[in-house]
């Protein structure tokens, strides 16, 4: 892996499932993950795979991979107002 990859190459993300539900992951890549989680590539969440289609709805870059952990850590504790209110930001 590059070392800017490293720096700055991660991703925080927010999806929305078919069933209105909302997941939040991490990645480097975050097109080659959304179609992991819809099953046009192997991988993807096991939460997503009976919720399909998702919808990547957020997206925040610019952490390294300590921070992105951090950062949706954060976000999940978060009640499902305010992911909405920054869904909609």
């Amino acid at each position: 892996m590059q070392e800017n990859q490293e720096k700055d190459g991660w991703w925080v993300y927010m999806l929305r499932c078919a069933d209105g539900s909302l997941y939040t992951g991490v990645t480097t890549d975050p097109q080659r993950r959304l179609a992991q989680h819809n099953g046009e590539r192997a991988g993807g969440a096991r939460y997503t795979r009976c919720r399909r289609p998702v919808v990547l709805v957020w997206q925040e870059s610019g952490h390294d991979r300590s921070s992105a952990h951090r950062r949706e850590a954060a976000l999940k504790r978060l009640p499902r107002n305010r992911k909405l209110a920054l869904v909609n930001t």
